[in-house]
């Protein structure tokens, strides 16, 4: 727990609010990340860092004044306060005239703590033996886990406040297999809210195993003659494109300058209604999970659109004021060095009721697309540029020759008209996804079915 009473927290954000602000909040925050990297048997970098401090927000409308400090003293927090609140009026605070708050505290269970240095060095051997066991081709492996051991405690003027323990942890695996003087690399991950627990010979088998499929992969695929065509996106990680073509876009900061393409586009029929997206919070171990949020709003389903009908955007506690509607629990922050801003936690489609042979026999001559790398994405426009590591011609309704390194090229909203048939078998894909927004990244996670888009760029 943090050094800081409620008597002091009334005392902090009355000093936040005593020069007009209407709402204000200090979040508190102890992180220890470790990581450590194991290539070629040896460890080639440990790292450990602390994050320590309070950041204090007061506002008004929807103006904001934001300030940190690593000292948690009472003096430097009110210091902080009344520089966050002084954005609206320079009036000195005397501490008089504002009434207590009584704090609703909700304190959560703590799951496991991480593991100590010795382990992950152990479970890293473990991963580069249980590589080379599996494939004799396999030249190089480079293993990464990075633990990050979060504790938040919050407190807004509303009466809001909340403590708990947040685990992180991550696994990465990338390898180089030679075969014939021909050279392949490839790469598998996975991340989930756990702490100890998340150390297994079952997830080193899972991540392993992965990440040598990806990699023989790579020694028959090739490139095809570029067009439009048909993309089926496999279940699963092909989700990166739901999160970066249409996911952003529904984040209410970007409705609220209409910067995004569904600007004024709510209770609307924008695809076919056998679609529906969430963004949860809930999912147990996800990466994106939230009891609360950095807000201290409860975690929470949104159904963003329902059966074709945009039914939702994401707020934070601004937007939704500015909305005249509730908060939905995504106000996220990287650090307590930043502002929260609408953030997705766990974004993916709700399945369907066709099945994926089906999906992909209805099909002439198009792309299955398997696995993304990096993309980009206009907002505004809705635009995108996707990598497609992996996949599959599809001919006459069938898989035929492996493929690797397209670009598949669309218009998000156009892309979600798009879609014809939508799969039975949802998946969430837990790999290491980092979303970055505004300069602070925050851990993601996705989701898809199976799903038959009628028409993109393939290049």
């Amino acid at each position: 727990m943090f050094p800081i009473t409620d008597k002091q927290l009334n005392g902090i954000l009355s000093a936040a609010l005593s020069c007009g602000g209407e709402y204000a909040d200090i979040f508190l925050e102890d992180t220890r990340i470790s990581s450590m990297v194991l290539q070629d048997g040896a460890v080639s970098q440990a790292q450990q860092v602390c994050l320590y401090g309070a950041g204090i927000r007061a506002v008004q409308g929807t103006e904001t004044g934001y300030a940190y400090t690593m000292d948690l003293s009472e003096k430097a927090l009110l210091q902080a306060a009344m520089f966050a609140g002084g954005r609206f009026s320079p009036t000195p605070f005397r501490g008089e005239g504002l009434s207590l708050r009584e704090f609703k505290h909700s304190s959560l269970p703590s799951p496991q703590r991480g593991v100590e240095s010795e382990a992950i060095h152990q479970f890293l051997m473990q991963v580069e033996e249980k590589a080379h066991v599996l494939d004799d081709s396999i030249v190089k492996v480079k293993a990464y886990i990075s633990q990050r051991m979060q504790e938040v405690q919050f407190a807004a003027s509303d009466g809001t406040a909340f403590h708990d323990f947040r685990p992180r942890t991550s696994l990465s695996v990338n390898i180089v297999m030679e075969r014939g003087g021909q050279t392949q690399m490839g790469y598998a991950s996975q991340m989930m809210q756990m702490g100890a627990e998340f150390f297994s010979d079952a997830l080193i088998e899972e991540v392993v195993r992965e990440a040598i499929s990806r990699t023989d992969f790579l020694f028959s695929a090739s490139q095809i003659e570029g067009g439009e065509m048909p993309v089926v996106m496999a279940a699963g990680s092909s989700g990166i494109l739901l999160h970066e073509a249409i996911g952003h876009a529904f984040e209410a900061d970007f409705i609220r300058t209409g910067d995004s393409i569904f600007t004024g586009q709510l209770d609307k029929q924008i695809c076919h209604p056998s679609i529906s997206i969430v963004d949860d919070g809930t999912l147990p171990g996800d990466a994106g999970m939230l009891r609360y949020d950095d807000e201290g709003i409860p975690g929470q389903c949104t159904t963003l659109v329902d059966h074709g009908r945009l039914n939702s955007y994401l707020y934070d506690r601004i937007s939704a004021r500015h909305f005249g509607v509730e908060p939905t629990g995504n106000g996220r922050r990287e650090s307590f060095r930043c502002l929260p801003i609408p953030r997705m936690r766990s974004t993916y489609m709700l399945p369907g009721e066709a099945k994926e042979e089906d999906i992909i026999r209805s099909v002439k001559r198009g792309v299955y697309a398997q696995s993304f790398t990096n993309g980009q994405v206009q907002i505004g426009a809705g635009d995108f540029t996707f990598f497609m590591k992996t996949g599959y011609l599809i001919e006459d309704g069938r898989l035929t020759r492996p493929l690797r390194d397209l670009n598949i090229i669309g218009n998000g909203p156009e892309a979600l008209r798009r879609i014809s048939m939508v799969g039975d078998n949802l998946m969430i894909d837990h790999s290491a996804s980092m979303c970055g927004k505004e300069g602070q990244k925050v851990a993601v996670s996705q989701g898809l079915p199976t799903v038959l888009i009628d028409k993109l760029i393939v290049g």
